[in-house]
């Protein structure tokens, strides 16, 4: 890396989710999603490990990866796990007025951490979350920080031109590509496509231990109550239901005509 190349710090969000090897459950009258038992999301994963890559393709020790969150006090396992992995530092915001947050109010308040840590180049998000799924965030909080955005990333690279980082992104759906450019600082949410994400090896969980986690309330970012949680949600949900126990399936014993007969319960299902 040329040393005057100026250190680039990109901060990575991440989300302490339901894990999806269980059902998933509401609470209380709000029906919030249950995270008893939650781990970092793993789309969140490709996301760090884009950043990760990002900064070791520049080489040098002056680049910084922060991890994100907001949440319970739980929620600092996500970033835990980010450090792991290889995040350098992370914050944590917790305070109990940002339960129930919906997508704005979340924007809310991580745009609110942004600006408080105050010298980031480059926001990166994964593509969703994997219990919302809204894929609301990046735009928001794009919005809400007046930065350029470039969603649903499969490939990002960086370069640094005149004292200036420029990215470069590669967007693809299903017949074209489409190659994006962008000063930074920007806000960036990649796809599951753009690599294979990392495992922590012992060396990273023991080196994790000594990182530096900084938890943050809501007046340290400069936000109110007011502006997250169920007081500042856009949405709510005002009724939920079990899902219904799956009916047993039809089975078909080939007795000679078993084509014909799946075809007809095919054709009677509209699947044909």
């Amino acid at each position: 890396m040329d040393e005057t190349h100026s250190a680039l710090n990109i901060a990575v969000l991440v989300k302490h989710v339901p894990d999806a090897q269980f059902d998933r459950h509401l609470n209380g009258e709000h029906n919030t999603t249950d995270r008893s038992e939650s781990i970092l999301s793993e789309l969140d994963e490709y996301a760090l490990e884009a950043a990760l890559q990002l900064v070791e393709a520049l080489g040098g020790t002056d680049h910084k990866v922060t991890a994100v969150t907001m949440g319970p006090s739980q929620a600092v396992n996500a970033v835990k796990k980010a450090l792991q992995i290889g995040a350098h530092e992370g914050v944590h915001l917790s305070d109990d007025a940002l339960a129930g947050s919906d997508a704005s109010g979340t924007s809310r308040a991580l745009a609110a951490v942004v600006r408080h840590l105050g010298d980031v180049d480059l926001v990166v998000t994964g593509m969703a979350s994997t219990d919302g799924e809204t894929s609301l965030v990046p735009a928001q909080l794009a919005e809400l920080l007046n930065l350029p955005q470039v969603t649903f990333a499969s490939k990002l690279e960086l370069q640094h031109d005149g004292g200036a980082w420029q990215l470069t992104a590669q967007r693809e759906s299903d017949n074209v590509a489409e190659t994006v450019e962008s000063n930074l600082p920007a806000v960036v949410s990649v796809t599951d496509q753009i690599n294979e994400p990392r495992y922590p090896n012992f060396k990273g969980i023991m080196a994790a231990k000594k990182k530096q986690i900084t938890t943050l309330g809501l007046a340290d970012v400069g936000l109110e109550a007011s502006e997250v949680g169920f007081t500042g949600a856009w949405t709510r949900v005002n009724e939920a239901q079990q899902r219904p126990p799956r009916s047993q399936g039809v089975i078909i014993t080939d007795e000679g005509d078993a084509g014909r007969r799946l075809v007809d319960f095919l054709a009677e299902q509209k699947l044909l």
